[in-house]
This record gives C-alpha cells, sequence and structure tokens, in this order.
C-alpha cells in the first residue's frame, strides 16, 4: 500500500471540494459550478492550453448546461474555468450528478448539453436519448485509475488485495462480515464498506472490472454516496473500512487514507498512480473517462467552442495530469476525438 503520488496542484484541492459540496460560495447548495470564478493561475499557455472559441475577445455568449459523473467533475470544472476566462459571455453550469443519474434525469431528456461519465453509455440510455431525439457524442477525455482505499491504521493486508479476494469483499454473493472471513489471518473485526450509489459510473466500472457482469451484483449493506469527500471521511473515521473511489480525489487525501495494490493480470500487486495506469500496468482498474456532448447541442457555437477547447487540451499535462490528477490523451488519440467531434458539429449544422 501506499500514501504517496504523483505531485498535483493545490488549486486540485478547490475542484474537489467544489464537486463534494456543490462549489462553496459559488453556487449555493446544489453541486453546480456556475462559472465566473477566477480559477487562480491557470497556466494556460504553457499545458497546451488552447485559445480555442475565443481569441481574447468576447462574441461568444450563451449557458452550457452539463451534468453526470462525480469523477469527470474535476477535470471539467478545471476546462469550464479556463474556457470562461477567455470567453466572459459564457456562462457553464456544471452538476455532479453521478454518471448515470446525468443520463437518465438530465441528459437523456434533453436537458443538459453534455453529460460526464466515467464508463461508457448503456444501451439503455442511448435507447431514451433516442426517444427524445437526443444523439449523444462519445468522447474520451482522460484515463483514470479507480483506487480502493482503507485505514492508515490497517497493517494486515500487506501487499495488496487480490481480484478474488476484491469479489469476495465486494460481491453480494459473498459479503462477509468480517475481515476474518476473506483470510483466516485477518482480524476478527467487522468490514465497514463505503462507495459509490449504483447511479455512479464508478459503481459500474468496479462491478464490469472486478465482479463481473454476469455475477451476483454487488452488495448492498454498505454505506453509498455520491460524495468522494464522504467515502474518504468514512475510511479515515473506521480502523476497518474499506472503499474505492477515482484517483483524483484519493491523490488529495493521500494523507488521510491508504491506497491498496491490486494484483494485476501478471501476478503483480500494483499501486495506482498516473504512471501505472498510463502504462496499463495497473489493471483491471485503470479505466478511460468520457464526456458525451448532445449533437443538437454542437449546433450552437459557444457550445461547440467549448467542446473543441476541452479536446485540444485533453493532452495537457499541466491540466489534466498535474492540475486534476488524470492521465492525459495521447496525440493520436486526441486526433481521433478532434476529428469525431468536428464532423458531430458539421453534420449538426
Amino acid at each position: 500500500m501506499t500514501s504517496n503520488t504523483d505531485d498535483v496542484l493545490s488549486r486540485r484541492k478547490f475542484l474537489i471540494a467544489s464537486g463534494a459540496v456543490g462549489v462553496a460560495g459559488l453556487a449555493g447548495c446544489t453541486e453546480n459550478n456556475t462559472g465566473g470564478s477566477d480559477g487562480g493561475d491557470s497556466g494556460g499557455s504553457e499545458g497546451g492550453d488552447s485559445d480555442s472559441g475565443g481569441d481574447g475577445s468576447e462574441e461568444l455568449s450563451g449557458a452550457i448546461d452539463i451534468a453526470g459523473s462525480s469523477t469527470v467533475f474535476p477535470l471539467a470544472t478545471a476546462m469550464a474555468e479556463r474556457f470562461q476566462k477567455q470567453n466572459s459571455g459564457v456562462n457553464i453550469n456544471i452538476q455532479s450528478t453521478g454518471s448515470g443519474g446525468g443520463f437518465a434525469n438530465y441528459f437523456c431528456p434533453g436537458d443538459t448539453d453534455f453529460n460526464n461519465a466515467s464508463r461508457p453509455i448503456k444501451g439503455e440510455e442511448e435507447n431514451q436519448c433516442a426517444d427524445n431525439d437526443v444523439t449523444p457524442i462519445e468522447l474520451k477525455v482522460a484515463t483514470d485509475a479507480l483506487t480502493v482505499v482503507v485505514n492508515n491504521d490497517n497493517d494486515f493486508i500487506g501487499e495488496g488485495l487480490t481480484v478474488e479476494q476484491l469479489q469476495t469483499i465486494f460481491s453480494a454473493e459473498e459479503a462477509p462480515t468480517t475481515w476474518s472471513d476473506v483470510n483466516s489471518e485477518w482480524p476478527d473485526e467487522e468490514i465497514e464498506i463505503f462507495g459509490p450509489t449504483d447511479a455512479s459510473g464508478t459503481y459500474d466500472y468496479f462491478i464490469e472490472a472486478i465482479i463481473g457482469e454476469e455475477g451476483p451484483g454487488h452488495r448492498q449493506d454498505y454505506s453509498a454516496t455520491e460524495q468522494d469527500r464522504t467515502i474518504i471521511q468514512g475510511v479515515e473515521g473506521s480502523e476497518y473500512a474499506i472503499g474505492y473511489l477515482g484517483f483524483a480525489y484519493y491523490s488529495e487525501n493521500t494523507d488521510s487514507v491508504q491506497a491498496v495494490a491490486v494484483e494485476n493480470d501478471e501476478g503483480n500487486f500494483v499501486e495506482p498512480s498516473l504512471d501505472t495506469a498510463l502504462s496499463g500496468e495497473y489493471n483491471p482498474l485503470s479505466r478511460p473517462l468520457f464526456t458525451y456532448p448532445s449533437q443538437g447541442s454542437l449546433a450552437e457555437e459557444h457550445v461547440a467552442a467549448f467542446a473543441r477547447y476541452w479536446m485540444e487540451n485533453s493532452t495537457s499535462k499541466e491540466i489534466v495530469a498535474d492540475e486534476v490528477g488524470y492521465v492525459p490523451l495521447g496525440d493520436d488519440e486526441q486526433q481521433e476525438m478532434l476529428d469525431k467531434l468536428n464532423a458531430a458539429i458539421e453534420e449538426a449544422n
């Protein structure tokens, strides 16, 4: 297990707190970022920060509504703040609702322009969108290392957990009560479990990667929340707790909890990090992150400009890795996403 990770900027702490408490001081009691914040020293021109859609002029104007993944929320916020500093007439409204909650309640009904997701859109969500004449355009924006965390006083797990042990802990079929139920050499103490709700893409991905889509499903006797901060606080406060969440939030809380190394497909215990996610070594828990603009919304100049801005900066180490804590796209992936986006914009118009 590790308590160290790649450095991230202090600005990251603001973004994470924003996702957890609703951008306190900016947007009231809901999880919104209504824009207009200074965003600190963005350092935009040095990290590949493109001046897309606004050459310093204020010609673009209008609102952009975004819902979806709490995991993608801080990345979307970082991009939105930079874009708004260059285009002050554009107001970007971001809600952290969970991937599934965003699709079902906002995006597919046609009420938002983008949905962020930490897993691909599901068939039933595509059908709901189609029923409302909404066409989602899938754009990969980064890679995450889904992170399993335990209390800092946990000294019995040792080198890490196997996928089989994670299956045992989180599976509805197994549902052990104590750690000794998982391994007889571990304490006969109750396991306290924290994690995202079933509206979260992180929850869905964990089932796919660890439990198996054809498996018994995720146990339901755990503390479920859409707030990553609550997962950290729960694990920090209980010696025998365990939970999981996106790497970026863990990276800002390395003093509060320990990340668990997970056995990969080569039998090696690998700790989550940007490097191990990028290399593919941290499997099966490294995963792609997405945003889905609505093709119809891309007919609006300010929406198309923001989508292009995000994709043009998706390779930025400064923004994606250093500030937010994810793996940026490579040049080839970025070009693929830009080609897809530009084709969708052209068709929308």
